[in-house]
């Protein structure tokens, strides 16, 4: 069953650009800069081995011995350790030179990698860019008849863009280093290089402070992460190559701050952990210099445990209510000639900015904060829109894309895939100003998710964020993305996520005594809502249980996507009879499903919801295969049948239980085909 919904995810493409005229089929994601196939293949047996010339250091010691872990859970061979001389070595490691210190954001992260029937050779400047240059060799491991082999090839390959993120959300929902860490392997996997830790929200502040201990203490529940575990998490990601931007967001959304330290806030009222979700009143006293002191030193004491020379303090979503219902706080906006909310937050952003500086820090912060005059060196994130950040270019401002990359929005990975930080007004600046733009980062918030389910909102989808911000621009063909796509997802469950594992997990919790068969086949066609209609469907806490459909299903359905395109083959007079045979095949599934999975439904508390979403992908897979057969058979359908049809198909459009049945928009086509008397 599991190979017939997955017909349309084939294992192999041909990459653009440089690989559009080879025949030979390679898994590359991202895809490199260039690549140039060879003749003949490199037999990895068990005698493959590593050795290092040029510079070498323990970081990329333990790149090796990591790599070489890899390839023998990829192949079932055993090799021996990394050696000091490349003599009969299958695989040389020469780095020129030393990395930074500490990790910047123009750092080399260049390579060459060239594989011959003989041997390998991956060349870089930096450490860096051998440790990109491994994910690639790694991906190039096939199985073939006589063992496991890597095809000849010649690849030189960079980054597009220098910043290439993921935002995780560890405050409304907290989670323990184990996820953070799988996540990182995974980042470091794609190539990704910076590691957005949102750490302190209205939900939780999640990292210990010595000097103001009440923070963590009373702003946690007691889930934060030690500073040992902190300083462990940074050099467990400089090892994989990815830099730790810490995000402290100010500001707003920062009651847990005040849980402790009440005398920050704007309004003189006692404080509590925020249940619920959403954008609120409280904010930081900006017109009070002890405010300023406190950050002062609290930001003093963080600067040692995150060595990045970046640091984010939010900026966003302050919606100045306490700001306004305050008089003193009136009475100096009047002082200083703060004539908006605006204003005032601009004035919070210098000051904050400048004690970043002092401890030669770099500020990052959300566009909200974009204001003409600041300090010409900070960098804006964008999520407000392309808009944004082609405005912080031109004012001279470094800038992040992050609009069109907000994962809990649960949009399909082309939509993800086709956003170009240098596309829309980005496209209209000059050299200069583009230049500006750092790259992008994929955001994780954590309203939805918990350790058993994040995975799947991150992965596979933000792969493909990772292939448009390291590839060139031209790679943009959807179909062939999707199809490596699926590879990745599958190499990416060896790194150690649990993506698809966590989901039959939570079938299997939901099923319960019953059979997992049926149920499966529904949470496949569907998709989970976004996060705004979650936000309006229900009221939902920090306690409120994630464990329904909802939550368990991926963001994206490959089974509705494959099926989609195969209904467009069949319109368009495309499809082979095996094909549609195949679409009968799955739609007859789909509407005998829900006799089989309604006695699980009907014993459910947990599942009775979704009962009326069964009925609707029952009687909507019954239409296509009525609108099959007069396809087949050339017969016109009367107006009533079409009228009829069209009617269900509007009633099952709408979501229920925040969930949208997926096969609904093809089996649309199919009637729509139709010809009528």
């Amino acid at each position: 069953m599991r190979s017939f919904f997955y017909f349309g995810a084939v294992v192999g493409l041909l990459l653009p650009l440089a690989m559009a005229q080879e025949p030979r089929l390679l898994n590359l994601m991202p895809v490199p800069a260039s690549v140039r196939l060879g003749e003949g293949a490199l037999r990895v047996e068990s005698s493959f081995r590593v050795a290092f010339t040029g510079h070498r250091e323990p970081r990329l010691e333990r790149a090796a011995q990591r790599f070489l872990l890899r390839l023998e859970q990829q192949t079932g061979l055993k090799f021996p350790a990394s050696q000091d001389v490349s003599q009969d070595a299958t695989f040389v490691l020469h780095a020129v030179r030393a990395g930074a210190e500490v990790q910047t954001v123009d750092e080399d992260e260049s390579y060459r990698l060239e594989v011959t029937p003989s041997g390998a050779r991956l060349d870089a400047p930096t450490p860096l860019g051998v440790l990109r240059g491994l994910e690639t060799f790694l991906q190039l491991v096939e199985a073939a008849p006589a063992g496991f082999t890597v095809p000849a090839v010649i690849i030189e390959d960079r980054p597009r863009f220098p910043w290439r993120g993921l935002l995780l959300d560890v405050c409304r929902h907290f989670m323990p280093l184990a996820v953070v860490r799988r996540n990182l392997d995974a980042m470091a996997a794609l190539k990704m290089n910076v590691l957005h830790w949102h750490l302190t929200e209205d939900q939780g502040f999640r990292v210990e402070s010595r000097k103001f201990p009440r923070l963590h203490q009373m702003g946690s529940d007691g889930l934060f992460y030690t500073q040992e575990e902190v300083r462990g998490l940074v050099a467990y990601a400089r090892d994989r190559g990815i830099r730790v931007v810490p995000e402290f967001d100010v500001p707003g959304h920062t009651t847990s701050w005040f849980v402790g330290h009440p005398e920050l806030a704007s309004a003189p009222v006692a404080y509590s952990i925020e249940r619920g979700f959403g954008v609120f009143d409280p904010a930081m006293d900006p017109s009070r210099e002890e405010t300023y002191a406190f950050l002062d030193e609290f930001l003093g004491e963080m600067v040692e445990l995150f060595p990045d020379a970046y640091l984010h303090l939010g900026g966003d979503e302050v919606n100045g209510v306490d700001w306004d219902n305050n008089a003193r706080i009136r009475q100096f906006q009047l002082e200083r000639g703060l004539a908006s909310r605006r204003d005032l937050q601009a004035h919070f952003t210098r000051r904050t900015e400048a004690i970043l500086r002092r401890y030669g820090k770099t500020l990052v912060a959300w566009d909200n904060v974009l204001y003409p005059g600041l300090p010409s060196d900070i960098v804006l994130q964008s999520w407000r829109g392309p808009s944004s950040l082609a405005a912080s270019a031109r004012l001279g401002y470094r800038a992040l894309l992050s609009s069109g990359y907000y994962l809990d929005y649960m949009q399909p990975a082309a939509r993800h895939y086709l956003v170009e930080p240098l596309a829309g007004e980005s496209a209209a600046l000059s050299g200069k100003q583009q230049a500006r733009i750092l790259g992008g980062e994929a955001c994780m918030w954590a309203e939805y998710v918990t350790p058993a389910n994040v995975d799947s909102r991150i992965w596979p989808r933000t792969a493909a964020i990772a292939e448009r911000l390291w590839s060139p621009a031209q790679v943009r063909d959807v179909d062939d993305m999707y199809r490596r796509l699926e590879v990745t997802s599958r190499r990416l469950e060896a790194v150690g996520l649990s993506h698809r594992s966590g989901f039959e997990a939570m079938l299997r919790q939901l099923a319960g005594t019953h059979s997992v068969d049926p149920l499966r086949a529904l949470a496949e066609v569907v998709e989970p809502v976004d996060i705004e209609t979650r936000l309006k469907a229900r009221q939902y806490l920090t306690s409120t249980p994630l464990n329904r459909l909802v939550d368990t299903a991926a963001p994206e359905s490959d089974i509705a996507r494959a099926f989609a395109g195969l209904v467009e083959r069949i319109v368009s007079r495309r499809a082979s009879a095996e094909e549609k045979n195949q679409a009968r095949e799955q739609l007859t599934r789909w509407r005998d499903n829900h006799a089989r999975l309604e006695p699980l439904l009907r014993d459910s508390s947990l599942l009775a919801e979704v009962l009326p979403l069964s009925q609707n992908a029952s009687a909507v897979a019954a239409a296509g295969l009525e609108a099959l057969d007069y396809l087949e058979s050339g017969r016109r359908a009367p107006r009533s049948w079409n009228e009829a049809k069209a009617g269900l198909l509007r009633r099952a459009r709408p979501p229920q239980a925040e969930l949208r049945l997926m096969i609904v928009a093809p089996v649309r086509t199919l009637v729509g085909a139709v010809k009528l008397d």
